[in-house]
C-alpha cells in the first residue's frame, strides 16, 4: 500500500478526494493536515473528522493548519462555491474528535521521516502548510516520494482571475517556493480538472446509495452544482481534487503530461498566482526539458466521472494494520 499525506481544504471537492481516497485499496491515508482556501483551517478540520467518522475512518488523524497565508490574511474562504461551512451547508453527525497538538506541518515533517523514500504527499489546497514543512525540513523533498498538487492553470483561464487558479492564488509565495523544491511534482491544473465533469445523474446515483457518506456527498453537491450552472449552463461540476487524487494514486491514464519547468508569479500586478509552464515544446510532444521536475497533466485517456463514481460507490475499505 502506498503511505499518504492529504495537505487540505475542506470543501465539496476535497471531500470527494478524501472519499476517493478512503475508497481505494492501495492508499494508506497516514494523516489529514488543513489549510485555509476554501473554509479556514479549523473549520476544515472540523469537516474532515466528521467526514472521516462518518466514513466509519475515525482512526486517521487530523492536525491543523496554517490560518494566513505567507503574505496575506486568509480572506475568509469561498462560501458563494462551497457554502458558509464549507460542505455545502449540509449538517454531518459531529465526529467528538479533536485534531492532534501538532501543527499540519509537524505532521507532514514527521511522516516523512517515519516512511522516508515511500510517502507521498497529495496537496488540494493552498500550499502554505507544505512550504512550513520544507521549512521545518529542508530534506523533505528527498524524505518524500513524490507530491502531487492540485493547481495552477497551464493553457487556460484561472478561476479568482484570469490568470491564477485558487489554490495558487490565494497563497503564491508558498506556491513558488514548493513548486521550486528540488522533488517529484505532479501538477493537476483547471486544464484537465475543468475538462472533466460530474453530471446530475451522478449526484444521483449518490443520493440512492446506501452509504451515508455516499449520499452526504450527494447532497454537497447540489450547492456546488448551482455555483457551476453560472460556468457550465447546466447541473454538474468540475473535478478538481478528487482528479487529482486519482492522479496521484495512479489509477488514471495519462494522455498528455509532460514534465516541464513551471514557475509561479508572486508579484502584486495582475499576474499574479499564475503558474507560467514552459509549453513551448508542444509542436515536438514535449521534448525533454533539461532539469525540469514538474510533469503538468494536460489530458487523460479516458473520461474520469466513470472512475470516480465506481470509488464513491464502492463500500469503504475497513483500516488494517501497516
Amino acid at each position: 500500500m502506498l503511505p499518504f499525506y492529504l495537505d487540505c481544504d475542506t470543501g465539496i471537492d476535497d471531500a470527494l478526494a478524501l472519499a476517493y481516497l478512503l475508497a481505494r485499496p492501495e492508499a494508506r491515508l497516514l494523516g489529514i493536515g488543513s489549510v485555509s482556501g476554501n473554509v479556514a483551517a479549523a473549520t476544515g478540520a472540523v469537516n474532515t473528522l466528521d467526514l472521516l467518522r462518518l466514513a466509519g475512518r475515525p482512526e486517521i488523524p487530523v492536525a491543523v493548519g496554517a490560518h494566513d497565508f505567507q503574505a496575506r490574511a486568509f480572506g475568509g474562504g469561498a462560501p458563494h462555491v462551497h457554502g458558509s461551512n464549507g460542505i455545502g451547508e449540509v449538517a454531518l453527525p459531529a465526529s467528538g474528535a479533536a485534531p492532534l497538538s501538532e501543527t499540519a506541518a509537524e505532521m507532514l515533517v514527521r511522516l516523512a521521516r517515519e516512511n522516508p523514500g515511500e510517502l507521498r504527499v497529495l496537496a488540494i489546497g493552498p500550499l502554505t502548510n507544505i512550504a512550513e514543512a520544507l521549512r521545518l525540513e529542508p530534506r523533505l523533498p528527498e524524505l518524500v516520494a513524490e507530491i502531487t498538487i492540485m493547481g495552477g492553470a497551464a493553457m487556460v483561464p484561472g478561476n479568482i482571475s484570469p490568470l491564477a487558479e485558487a489554490n495558487i492564488g490565494n497563497d503564491p509565495e508558498a506556491a513558488r517556493e514548493v513548486l521550486a523544491a528540488r522533488w517529484n511534482i505532479k501538477l493537476v491544473p483547471l486544464d484537465v480538472t475543468m475538462s472533466n465533469v460530474l453530471e446530475e445523474e451522478h449526484r444521483l446515483e449518490l443520493l440512492a446509495s446506501d452509504s451515508p457518506l455516499a449520499r452526504a456527498l450527494g447532497e454537497m453537491l447540489g450547492y456546488y452544482y448551482r455555483f457551476y450552472e453560472g460556468i457550465f449552463g447546466r447541473a454538474c461540476s468540475a473535478m478538481h481534487d478528487p482528479l487529482a487524487a486519482a492522479v496521484a494514486v495512479d489509477a488514471v491514464a495519462l494522455r498528455t503530461a509532460p514534465v516541464v519547468h513551471v514557475e509561479v508569479d508572486a508579484g502584486d500586478g495582475p499576474g499574479r498566482g499564475q503558474t507560467v509552464c514552459d509549453l513551448r515544446g508542444v509542436h515536438l510532444g514535449y521534448p525533454e526539458q533539461a532539469g525540469a521536475h514538474c510533469q503538468v497533466v494536460l489530458e487523460l485517456e479516458e473520461d474520469f466521472a466513470p472512475h470516480l463514481m465506481s470509488a464513491l460507490l464502492a463500500p469503504v475499505p475497513v483500516a488494517v494494520e501497516a
